[in-house]
């Protein structure tokens, strides 16, 4: 068998070259990651939420009966309390969430008996400051969550709501030469019978993947 032996020249040439090699692969995986970076929104506070449906009376009078607890699912159009001679319903299909058990307690016209949700509504909602990217944020982005109940467990939803405006409930003015930061309300819709484990409240954490 023939050896070859490469000359100093040749050898340093070759680890000159190896190490360019290196240092572009290094950078184009730098590039690549700030590239993820850039098209990827983490929101850190966000929740499972559905929309609270009040259940009131329509003329003031005594809590004379309840007839759910909370966890009950029913449909549209059933009984739930017994105010006065009024009987309160459900006005769609959906799960109990909260009861007001006190019997003999004086409920005022539009006064809440019971809270209810749509569990079709369900939705991943985050909060995110103005300055951290809402601006790339679009109705039809992708989404990928997780809930604290299930660990790592990645779930999958899209953006169908931006809200129009901030958390913030006035204007508020301060001496100090900075402005204060509003955060804005990211909705995510995904499939409720695909993941049912999912309930109203849970706490989650969401990544939006901006186009």
């Amino acid at each position: 068998m023939t050896n070859t032996t490469f000359s100093p020249e040749l050898r340093r040439r070759g680890m000159v070259f190896g190490g360019s090699a290196l240092l572009i692969l290094a950078a184009a995986g730098v590039a690549a990651y700030f590239v993820l970076s850039r098209n990827e929104i983490a929101i850190d506070t966000a929740s499972i939420s559905a929309p609270l449906i009040d259940l009131s009376p329509v003329m003031a009078g005594r809590l004379n009966a309840v007839y759910v607890n909370e966890g009950d699912t029913l449909v549209a159009n059933t009984p739930v309390a017994l105010v006065g001679t009024e009987v309160v319903k459900t006005k769609v299909t959906g799960l109990i969430v909260q009861v007001n058990n006190t019997i003999g307690a004086h409920i005022a016209s539009g006064q809440s008996v019971v809270e209810m949700i749509d569990p079709a509504q369900l939705r991943v909602v985050g909060r995110i400051d103005e300055t951290k990217g809402l601006a790339q944020i679009q109705v039809g982005d992708l989404v990928t969550f997780t809930v604290d109940a299930f660990g790592s467990r990645s779930f999958a939803g899209v953006i169908d709501e931006i809200a129009p405006t901030s958390n913030q409930s006035g204007i508020v003015f301060n001496i100090s030469n900075q402005r204060q930061i509003q955060q804005f309300d990211i909705k995510a819709r995904f499939d409720t019978s695909a993941y049912p484990q999912l309930k109203n409240g849970m706490s989650a954490r969401m990544w939006v993947h901006t186009k």
